[in-house]
C-alpha cells in the first residue's frame, strides 16, 4: 500500500507539472484525434522490454540524445542519405544508439490507428517513459503535441551531448545550457541505473582514474582490455542493471561508477550531498527523476505549424 501511495503521489505531482510547464503541449493533445495512442505505445514497449530488458535503457538514451540536440524533435531518428546528414553517425551515437526498429514498429501501429496524426517526437517521448516503467521505475504524465524536425545536426550532436569523460563542471554547464539545473542533472544521471556501456567509453576510467574501487576496476578490466574490445559491454549499474532504482548512487558512494562522468557526481564536489540523499531515499530519487524528465521533454519542442508529422520516422515527408 505504501508503494502504491508513493507512486500515486509522484504521478499526481508530475501530472500537475506536465500540465503547466509548457502551455503549447498538453497531455490530452490526442484525446480526440488518436485516443488510443498511449496504450499502443505502452503495449509495444512492454513487448520490447520483455524481449530484451536492455531496450528500456536504449530508448531512454535515444530520447535524451534527441532532446539535447535542438530539442525533442525526433531528429535523431532520421537516416543519412546521399543528400542528408543526420545525427545517427555523430560520435555519441555511432554504433551505439539503438532501438530505432522498436520506434518503427510503434509508428507503424500508430499510423494504422491514426494516420498522419501522431509525431515521431511524441512517440519517442512516450516510449522512453514506458520503458522506464517496465523496468520498475516511476511513471509521469507526458506533455504531447510536439512535431517532427525536417532537419538534423551532426555537429550539434557531437558538441552538445555530454561526454562520458566530462568533468562535474562540464556536466553542470552542459545541462544548464538546456534549462536543466544541477539537481536535474544528478537525477537524470540516475538513468544509468539501467543499461550498458561500451568498453571505449570507460577504458580510461578503469585504467587511469584513482577514485575507483580496485576490485571493481579489476572486474571491468577482465572484459575491457587496454587495446581492442572497444564494443565489449559492461552494465552501468553492476548490481541491478535491469531494475530502475537508486542503487546507481550507492555504487557511486563505493567508487564503483562505470563512467568517469558518473563518478564525478560523487568526488568531493557540489553533488555529493544529493548523491548521498538519493542513495538512501529511492522514493525521492524516483520523484526527482520523473520531474526532471518532464523538464527535459519540454526542451524546444516544435509546435503549431513548425516541423511536420512524419509518416516514416526515418525520413522527412
Amino acid at each position: 500500500m505504501a508503494s502504491f501511495t508513493n507512486s500515486f503521489v509522484v504521478f499526481s505531482i508530475i501530472s500537475l507539472l506536465a500540465c503547466s510547464i509548457n502551455a503549447q503541449l498538453s497531455p490530452n493533445f490526442y484525446a480526440s484525434t488518436c485516443p488510443n495512442v498511449q496504450n499502443i505505445v505502452r503495449v509495444a514497449m512492454r513487448q520490447a522490454v520483455i524481449r530484451e530488458p536492455r531496450m528500456g535503457a536504449s530508448i531512454l538514451r535515444l530520447f535524451f540524445h534527441d532532446c539535447f540536440v535542438n530539442g525533442c524533435d525526433a531528429s535523431i531518428l532520421l537516416d543519412d542519405t546521399a543528400t542528408f546528414t543526420g545525427e545517427k553517425n555523430a560520435l555519441p551515437n555511432q554504433n551505439s544508439a539503438r532501438g530505432f526498429e522498436v520506434i518503427d514498429t510503434i509508428k507503424t501501429r500508430v499510423e494504422a490507428a491514426c494516420n498522419a496524426t501522431v509525431s515521431c517526437a511524441d512517440i519517442l517521448a512516450l516510449a522512453a517513459r514506458d520503458g522506464v516503467v517496465q523496468l520498475g521505475g516511476p511513471s509521469w504524465t507526458v506533455p504531447l503535441g510536439r512535431r517532427d524536425a525536417r532537419t538534423a545536426s551532426q555537429s550539434a550532436a557531437n558538441n552538445e551531448i555530454p561526454s562520458p569523460l566530462a568533468s562535474l563542471s562540464a556536466l553542470i554547464s552542459g545541462f544548464a545550457a538546456k534549462g536543466l539545473n544541477a539537481r536535474d542533472m544528478t537525477a537524470l544521471s540516475g538513468s544509468h541505473t539501467i543499461g550498458q556501456a561500451q568498453c571505449f567509453t570507460f577504458r580510461s576510467r578503469i585504467y587511469n582514474d584513482t577514485n575507483i574501487d580496485p576490485n571493481f576496476a579489476a572486474t571491468r578490466r577482465s572484459t575491457c582490455p587496454v587495446s581492442g574490445g572497444n564494443s565489449n559491454l559492461a552494465p552501468l549499474d553492476i548490481r541491478t542493471m535491469n531494475r530502475f532504482d537508486n542503487i546507481y548512487y550507492q555504487n557511486l558512494m563505493t567508487r564503483r561508477g562505470l563512467l568517469h562522468s558518473d563518478q564525478e557526481l560523487f568526488n568531493g564536489g557540489s553533488q555529493d550531498a544529493l548523491v548521498r540523499t538519493y542513495s538512501a531515499n529511492n522514493a525521492l530519487f524516483l520523484r526527482d527523476f520523473a520531474a526532471a524528465m518532464v523538464k527535459m521533454s519540454n526542451i524546444s519542442p516544435l509546435t503549431g505549424t513548425n516541423g511536420e508529422i512524419r509518416r516514416n520516422c526515418r525520413v522527412v515527408n
